[in-house]
């Protein structure tokens, strides 16, 4: 599972902030308790105090220490229980002033041995969602909103089945896609007309992928051709971006999903791109999903017959018919 820097750096700087703002309220609690029960800031300046000071004591003598720390150990459990007493007598619990780290397995840290805890994945996962609600509205976008009601139970001769027929099987195939996304995953083309849910359904797998922990990038085609521009030929970014480090989200991220494919204007540059990002990613054995509004002998023709080739070869292809929804919506 590959982990996209710029979302884990994020995430490591809000768990970072998180911690830092439990701390300062635990520090306002203890300053609360010690100015409203002087008697346990006491105590706990004791205990903080007193076991270097018996034991050095002790050996400066030349004596034993043994039993000068169970005396120790004694008076301290003294001064810890009267502690919990004056607590709870105020109203708080036993362990107010003590601070507890919130996670266990890696005492805050966000990594184990193994990489990162489960603790910052949490975050990690809760960032690339805010990333990636740039572009999409997950919100509303999921499986469980999908409307069929809009597409039409009219047979279409030409495609031998209705629009309805269609996207229940189309729906089928990427919600099983999106719930058992791993390494293994095929690759997805989304072809067809403007307006009839492929951005809508990128959306649900997004959301569905990113939830898993999987590193996912949802983007515009036109964008991702424009940041291989900047990155090629050092030309100013007018996303304030930096084009290198995206280029390279898009060829290792675990899921990569290009929209609008073929709404760019058609260059050299672009169809050089695209070729690099299906094929690297076919290599290293990464998912990719592309939506476009153009069909397949219109692939070929913008971006070459080995790019099509690949995506033929290598892609689960997925067609959309029907009516246009959101002109729909709108009568």
């Amino acid at each position: 599972m590959a982990l996209d820097n710029k979302i884990l750096e994020r995430a490591i700087a809000r768990q970072r902030q998180d911690l830092e703002e439990r701390r300062q309220r635990f520090q306002s609690r203890a300053a609360r308790i010690y100015a409203g029960i002087p008697r346990v800031a006491e105590i706990d300046r004791e205990l903080r105090g007193t076991m270097g000071q018996i034991v050095s004591s002790a050996f400066r003598r030349g004596a034993d220490p043994t039993s000068a720390i169970q005396a120790l150990k004694e008076r301290n459990l003294s001064l810890q229980r009267e502690r919990a007493q004056l607590l709870a007598a105020h109203g708080y619990s036993a362990d107010a002033l003590e601070e507890k780290p919130l996670c266990p397995t890696c005492n805050d840290s966000g990594f184990t041995a193994r990489g990162p805890c489960r603790c910052l994945m949490a975050y990690y996962t809760r960032e690339q969602n805010r990333e990636l609600s740039k572009l999409l509205d997950l919100g509303n976008q999921s499986f469980d909103t999908f409307d069929f009601s809009w597409y039409s139970t009219d047979y279409w001769p030409e495609e031998k089945s209705s629009p309805r027929e269609n996207m229940e099987i189309v729906y089928e195939l990427c919600a099983n896609y999106a719930h058992s996304f791993s390494p293994r995953s095929t690759n997805l083309l989304m072809t067809g007309a403007p307006g009839l849910g492929k951005t809508f359904l990128s959306a649900c797998i997004a959301r569905e992928v990113s939830d898993a922990g999987f590193s996912v990038v949802y983007d515009t085609a036109a964008h991702i051709f424009s940041q291989f521009e900047s990155g090629k030929f050092g030309r100013e970014n007018p996303y304030d971006e930096d084009a290198n480090a995206d280029i390279h989200r898009y060829l290792h991220c675990d899921l990569l999903i290009a929209d609008d494919l073929g709404s760019e204007m058609a260059t050299a540059l672009v169809t050089s791109a695209l070729y690099q990002i299906v094929n690297t990613r076919l290599i290293t054995g990464k998912q990719t999903i592309l939506n476009t509004n153009l069909p397949l002998s219109e692939l070929g023709r913008r971006y070459g017959a080995a790019t099509l080739s690949r995506i033929e070869g290598d892609y689960q292809i997925l067609t959309f018919f029907g009516e246009d929804i959101r002109k729909l919506k709108l009568r």
